[in-house]
């Protein structure tokens, strides 16, 4: 019997998985990241490094287009569609996370919608055939994780998005397009080429560039390979292949689809409840502990993080709303001083506020041998002492959100709600929930799209409803 290469595994499991491999879990967890990644989607359309990536994606046009999440009157070739929407959805750093860590919505979902509104529609193409090609790529990133130590542990060298996000969108256009078995090694082979982006851009705008370039470049692999593009038939089999974002990589050929369960059946996402650095989320539970035992009276001498050793986000002083996302210190101290982080936490006049600054200057960081970098692991402690000389500590050892306490479905759909609907108006929010929970059964998944494009009616900003779920959720 002639073993397969680790790269014609890929190509078989992608190639070859079906709607009968998607359980009830798979299935309800799935749309759960969909509805959670739209929402952060459609407010990431209000951000400045979407704009200016809309502005440059313009310049393109095509005979055939793909909306823009949000903006009915802006329609884009697919690639650069799935590019804008990507971007969005990691503008804020709101996405959804897997361990080992990447954000594994936010590359796949663009691509797919980006497609249905541009694939044949007959015959239509269905909420299941979507949710079929979204697992995939799902998978595939997963999988290629879990081949490397080093990628259990927050990343130090490439961001994950743009290393496995780029092969995850190749694989699940691959499916959506229904490429043969040898077109999907090839989008495999092309998308390594496409990969990896240096962590020295997280905190900067560029950082959201990650997501919605690995959307982009995983559908230009996939087509490039339908137009009969050839790349290395063992690229994944190779240290010098994907290989070389990854100093530890130990490849191993997929189970066989018989026998294939999906990562997804064993393992949740962590959503989150506010948008920052996922390891910022121990911290702000922490601190919200420790803000119970504290008087308004009360003047805190010294605040202690007890925290993993992660260079990125260790930001004593943030000068942006970037770099405050990406600041174990600037998430205690909003908590402390404010009891809740939103959306608004993040504003240019509430990361220069004297108050934080005040506050910053009493932060040491802690880095116990125990707790090491890695999501799956890591704990944090918050130590406030007073003035008056009493200490209070807290732990959080997981917060609500991450994969072993995912959010309930209320605060899930609370969640889409405040994001979505600085975007679109109520009735498309609402119908975006609907679709979404019954993706399974909808006979045409562009249905999605058409909400997606609704009109937005002139409105005031969510704030109260932002503040409102923040509250909830911290409680």
């Amino acid at each position: 019997m002639i073993l397969k290469s680790v790269t014609e595994s890929f190509a078989s499991i992608i190639h070859g998985l079906s709607v009968q491999h998607l359980t009830d879990r798979v299935l309800q967890r799935s749309k759960r990241m969909i509805l959670d990644t739209l929402g952060v989607g459609l407010l990431g359309t209000k951000t400045e490094v979407f704009h200016k990536t809309t502005q440059y994606s313009k310049i393109y046009n095509a005979d055939v287009s793909s909306c823009v999440w949000g903006h009915p009157d802006l329609r884009l070739p697919p690639t650069y569609a799935a590019f804008v929407n990507g971007v969005a959805i990691h503008s804020m750093d709101f996405d959804d996370t897997w361990y080992p860590a990447t954000h594994p919505s936010a590359p796949v979902l663009p691509v797919l919608l980006a497609l249905s509104e541009v694939l044949p529609q007959n015959p239509k193409v269905s909420g299941l055939d979507l949710l079929l090609a979204f697992n995939v790529g799902i998978e595939v990133q997963g999988r290629l994780m879990h081949f490397s130590k080093e990628a259990s542990d927050i990343p130090k060298r490439f961001h994950p998005p743009k290393v496995v996000g780029t092969l995850g969108s190749a694989a699940a256009a691959a499916k959506f397009l229904g490429l043969h078995q040898t077109k999907c090694r090839e989008a495999m082979a092309i998308a390594v080429s496409y990969a990896g982006a240096p962590m020295a851009n997280a905190a900067t705008q560029t950082k959201p560039l990650h997501a919605g370039n690995a959307a982009r470049h995983g559908l230009e692999a996939a087509l490039l390979a339908l137009l009969g593009l050839q790349g290395n038939q063992k690229i994944l089999d190779s240290e010098a292949g994907f290989g070389a974002f990854y100093s530890n990589y130990t490849p191993q050929v997929l189970p066989a689809l018989e026998s294939y369960t999906l990562l997804l059946d064993q393992q949740d996402i962590a959503t989150k409840r506010f948008p920052a650095h996922l390891g910022t989320h121990w911290v702000a539970d922490a601190a919200a502990a420790v803000r119970k035992y504290l008087l308004p009276t009360d003047r805190i001498k010294r605040i202690v993080l007890r925290v993993p050793d992660v260079k990125y986000v260790n930001r004593p002083f943030p000068a942006s709303e970037h770099e405050a996302r990406h600041s174990f210190q600037f998430i205690a101290c909003t908590m402390l001083l404010d009891g809740t982080i939103s959306v608004q936490s993040f504003h240019k006049s509430q990361v220069g506020r004297p108050q934080i600054r005040e506050l910053l200057d009493k932060v040491e960081l802690e880095h116990s041998p125990d707790n090491h970098p890695n999501f799956d692991t890591l704990y944090c402690e918050v130590s406030i002492t007073l003035e008056n000389g009493k200490t209070f500590t807290e732990r959080c050892d997981t917060f609500y959100g991450h994969w072993r306490k995912p959010l309930n479905q209320k605060d899930l759909e609370d969640k889409f709600r405040a994001n979505s609907s600085t975007v679109l108006p109520s009735d498309a929010v609402e119908g975006i929930i609907k679709a979404v929970n019954r993706l399974e059964d909808i006979e045409d998944c562009s249905l999605l799209t058409t909400l997606l494009k609704r009109p937005c009616l002139p409105k005031k900003t969510s704030k109260c409803t932002q503040h409102m779920l923040s509250s909830h959720i911290f409680s």
